[in-house]
């Protein structure tokens, strides 16, 4: 059957892991504490501040002490929803005061637009928030890309290396499983998605293959009537 939904990760494949790691995340890192500091009583930040709390299992930690559980995990990149909320917030100010600018590659902007003008459903699955995905795409150094996509997911569907994950995607998008072809750089997540029912294609953007699946080294080359 062809495929007619495309989800795709961001970070190595749409993205350069540079921009998150050299640019996203230090500018989190720098501007977390006091954006913490300042809005520590605003429900939404509130909100995220006691579920830190409580997966560090300090629930009498005191603002300053979730600031440095949050710069830990920073560093040491960890996929906890709480943080990625945060920083897709500490990111909003960065991307509306012009400080930052989502990376896209090229080959990734043409492809998107391409396949959105032949009618296919592009949605978008990686572990930073949905508001972060929102950002790079819609400030993007390509220009605005969010009427691209017609939906985003993230950590709230599960972690990225489960089975599970790709089947709530599934059920939510609301096509079969193997009418959704899954973009990504990183092999157990192709994995689970492939367990899932869905077909998948790698992105090794340096070269080589991710074993188990097709692999490309650009959007360019992706040929979406072999699905």
């Amino acid at each position: 059957m062809p495929i007619n939904a495309i989800l795709t990760d961001i970070e190595g494949t749409t993205s350069a892991v540079s921009f998150v790691f050299d640019v996203l995340f230090p500018y989190a890192a720098e501007h977390l504490p006091q954006f913490v500091r300042d809005h520590a009583e605003q429900p939404e930040v509130a909100q995220q501040l006691a579920a830190v709390r409580a997966q560090s299992s300090e629930a009498d930690a005191d603002v300053e002490r979730v600031i440095e559980i949050l710069l830990g995990w920073i560093a040491e990149d960890r996929k906890a929803t709480p943080l990625k909320a945060l920083q897709g917030m500490v990111w909003a100010q960065g991307y509306r005061a012009g400080q930052l600018k989502g990376h896209v590659y090229p080959d990734a902007v043409e492809a998107l637009k391409r396949w959105k003008d032949e009618g296919y459903a592009l949605y978008v699955y990686s572990s930073g928030s949905i508001q972060a995905q929102q950002l790079i795409f819609g400030c993007s150094q390509a220009g605005d890309l969010s009427a691209l996509f017609s939906g985003y997911f993230d950590t709230t569907s599960g972690p990225k290396r489960e089975v599970q994950s790709y089947r709530t995607i599934t059920e939510a998008i609301g096509v079969p499983a193997q009418d959704i072809l899954f973009l990504s750089d990183i092999v157990e997540e192709l994995d689970a998605a492939q367990q899932a029912g869905l077909q998948t294609v790698g992105l090794a953007r340096e070269g080589g293959v991710l074993a188990g699946h097709d692999t490309v080294a650009s959007f360019a080359v992706i040929d979406l009537t072999r699905f």
